[in-house]
């Protein structure tokens, strides 16, 4: 202050003719000392009595406090006198409220810059589970809720929040107990200087290390919290501290006015006079280092500053200029330096700009020191960022990582959650009565991914994804449908060709043996109809297997449909053929004319038109059509031919049903006809395993999931083929292959 004070009233632009005076005070850290030196100050009695140069009042500022809680106590002595108060390390937010301190100034940043900062800090290093200590006063408790409000905000849990004040002891004891206990490995320290040696000197006693502290400017580039014990507590703390600067010509002001103390000297005496010159020779191995901490300086620039700010006022008050000097007629008074002070805005030979915001304070600059061991064994605080609220967006916070020493020597960064981290694929359940940091992880469900760590919750994949066995991502479903290359498809076109070699076998026997009676007594035309029909119906399991497309969709129903009815139109034909060779062996009956050839054909024709015509119309109405069903399974999708309209289906299989009901009850009742091979045993049993295979397929087809639903019906087409294949047309070919001698018009008619 005397060195910044010297050197602006040498100045030749700065107060030009004017010299500016000071009287400075020792608080002794006592509250009550600040109150009656602001009293001292402000009524003049001690000193200015009849000394008074202008009659003016000698005080115009008050630099100081210190400690926040003084400071505040000064600000509102001061206050209503209009008296500006500026503080070069007061730092509580509380200051910051213009209606209470309206007059107060400070050349540092209010907390709450410094307690976000922390909070960022914190949330930076994914530490999200802190202890926090703090001192019971204005400036820790006011700092301390600021920097808890931002940790919530990041997301941070702290543990535990204790305080202790320096006239405390037993709540200090208190304190250090939780800190043992507790779990989190990094400790928030927003202490004055006083109460952290306090905090330092009790952790050690008690072997309390391994803990990684992360401080504030009050305590952080403290010396004085170097001692051999201290760097196993506070080795590697972490913190931001005002910055440092390089006041040019401190040095050789601090070492000359030393110099002349300790040798009782002058240095401006060049004669031996009484007096003697500083220029002798003496021993000076006992100041080697002495102005080592000058380019170290970091509150006393503040302070350099406030003294420049109350010049560059008073120079504004009093008009000076270079050339003409200062009107001293001008009557300053302490209401106008506050309102000089809100506008004031200058560079210092540090390049530092000066200038005050709406609250009255700095803007917030900050470095951010590691305290770290250097290869003589000696602590020092290494600069290793940076935060400056002047920069632009996205460049204002700055660390080198690399840099750092953590607590215990260890170049790893330390690690303080109260949970570890959800993996992608599962999610954060909070546990109960504990914390949000405290959780546990839950894996996703199917169908719902989690891409991130710590997720809150998992996503649902999209309609036609899910989610993979990691549950960290979504992956295309399977398309499933009954292909030709699978074992299932294998097995089916297996038994279609078969089906469809055993029908035209069976075909070519008859053809060879067109002409005997076994052939001609069984309506050779209906039967080669019907074989004709049965391949038919072999053939259209086909259209069941592969991906449904829109035309194998229409084509599978229609022609299963068609196929089967004309089959068993060309079944009913044969047994009604039968019924009525038995009517016509009656004395006078002449029924066969009714039921000729022509008949025979024009019935199956009119049968099977039916069944064209229900198709159509199903066809024009509502076809069936290809979809992806995500119902039966969620994890994949089935390719399926959709009905369409259900009751075009249901009457293309009920119709179905109708012919083989009729077909069946006139076959059951010619079963007993006196012939030795009565052709309408076996369409009874042809019938009643149609019949049987189809009651079977309504439910089995209603309850089939996915593919297996168009394998129940390709089943049923070929059991129901195979069926009327094996029990019409077997027992004749065994008797044309193996019992030739049978084959006769005599046994035919039972009469050998």
């Amino acid at each position: 202050m005397i060195y910044a004070v010297e050197e602006i009233n040498k100045s030749d632009f700065l107060l030009p003719n004017v010299s500016i005076g000071y009287r400075i005070y020792d608080n002794c850290a006592s509250t009550l000392s600040s109150i009656r030196a602001a009293m001292a100050l402000m009524n003049g009695d001690e000193w200015t009595a009849g000394k008074s140069c202008s009659g003016q009042s000698a005080v115009h500022a008050i630099i100081g406090e210190s400690e926040s809680s003084s400071t505040i106590v000064l600000a509102r002595t001061a206050g209503p006198f209009r008296i500006p108060v500026i503080s070069h390390s007061a730092t509580c937010e509380c200051l910051s409220n213009r209606k209470e301190y309206p007059s107060f100034f400070r050349t540092i940043a209010s907390d709450l810059y410094q307690g976000r900062i922390l909070a960022h800090l914190v949330k930076h290093f994914g530490w999200t589970w802190v202890g926090a200590v703090n001192s019971d006063s204005d400036y820790g408790n006011n700092g301390m809720a600021i920097f808890l409000d931002a940790a919530q905000v990041e997301g941070v849990c702290v543990e535990y929040t204790v305080k202790f004040h320096r006239a405390e002891p037993e709540k200090l004891t208190k304190v250090v107990d939780v800190i043992r206990k507790s779990t989190a490995r990094v400790i928030v320290g927003f202490l004055a200087h006083v109460e952290m040696n306090d905090l330092l000197e009790q952790l050690s006693l008690h072997n309390i290390t391994g803990r990684q502290f992360i401080g504030v400017e009050a305590w952080i580039t403290a010396d004085s919290l170097v001692t051999p014990t201290s760097f196993s507590v506070l080795g590697g703390s972490l913190g931001f501290a005002v910055q440092k600067a390089n006041i040019s010509g401190l040095d050789d002001f601090l070492i000359r006015d030393f110099w002349e103390r300790e040798f009782k000297c002058d240095e401006r005496n060049d004669s031996m006079t009484e007096t003697a010159s500083c220029k002798e020779n003496h021993d000076l191995l006992d100041l080697k280092n002495y102005d080592a901490d000058v380019k170290e300086l970091r509150y006393s620039n503040n302070l350099y500053k406030a003294i420049y700010a109350v010049a560059y006022s008073l120079h504004s008050i009093l008009k000076c200029s270079s050339s003409q000097g200062c009107n001293k007629t001008v009557k300053v008074t302490p209401w106008q330096v506050v309102e000089s002070l809100k506008t004031v805005n200058f560079t210092i030979k540090t390049g530092d700009q000066v200038w005050f915001d709406s609250t009255g304070a700095a803007l917030a600059q900050y470095e951010v020191v590691n305290w770290q061991r250097g290869s003589d064994g000696s602590i020092h605080f290494k600069p290793v960022g940076y935060y400056d609220a002047s920069l632009p967006p996205g460049q204002k916070f700055f660390l080198k990582t690399e840099d750092i020493i953590w607590s215990g020597g260890k170049t790893e960064l330390p690690v303080s959650v109260c949970s570890e981290s959800c993996r992608p694929g599962t999610r954060k359940v909070l546990q109960k009565g504990k914390p949000v940091c405290c959780y546990d992880c839950i894996p996703c469900a199917e169908g719902e991914i989690s891409n991130s760590t710590d997720s809150n919750g998992c996503k649902k994949c999209p309609e036609e994804y899910w989610s993979n066995q990691n549950r960290d991502a979504c992956v295309l479903k399977n398309v499933e449908f009954l292909s030709f290359t699978e074992v299932m498809g294998k097995i089916f076109v297996f038994f279609t060709l078969f089906g469809l070699l055993l029908t035209l076998i069976v075909a070519t026997l008859f053809l060879i043996n067109k002409d005997t009676p076994l052939v001609k007594a069984n309506n050779s035309e209906l039967s080669f109809l019907l074989l004709f029909s049965l391949t038919l119906c072999f053939l259209c399991s086909l259209t069941f297997i592969g991906r449904p497309s829109e035309w194998s969709c229409m084509l599978r129903h229609t022609a299963f449909g068609i196929t089967f009815v004309l089959c068993i139109s060309c079944v009913l034909g044969k047994t009604i053929v039968v019924l009525m060779a038995f009517r016509a062996t009656l004395p006078g009956s002449n029924v066969m004319k009714w039921f000729g050839p022509a008949q025979q054909r024009l019935s199956v024709l009119a049968f099977t038109l039916i069944q064209v015509v229900i198709c159509i119309l199903w066809l024009t109405i509502n076809p069936p059509f290809p979809s992806k069903n995500m119902n039966h399974y969620k994890e994949k999708i089935i390719l399926e031919c959709a009905l369409g309209s259900a009751v075009g289906f249901w009457a293309v299989l009920g119709y179905i049903g109708l012919l083989a009901a009729l077909c069946f009850i006139l076959a059951f009742l010619g079963r007993k006809l006196p012939d030795n091979f009565n052709e309408a045993k076996f369409i009874t049993f042809s019938m009643l395993i149609f019949c049987a295979v189809w009651i079977t397929f309504i439910p089995a087809y209603v309850s089939s999931p996915g593919k297996f639903t168009v394998a129940v019906e390709i089943f049923a087409i070929l059991a129901s083929s195979y069926g009327l294949l094996f029990c019409i047309f077997a027992p004749k070919c065994f008797i044309i292959v193996f019992k030739p001698e049978l084959n006769t018009r005599k046994h035919l008619m039972g009469k050998t």
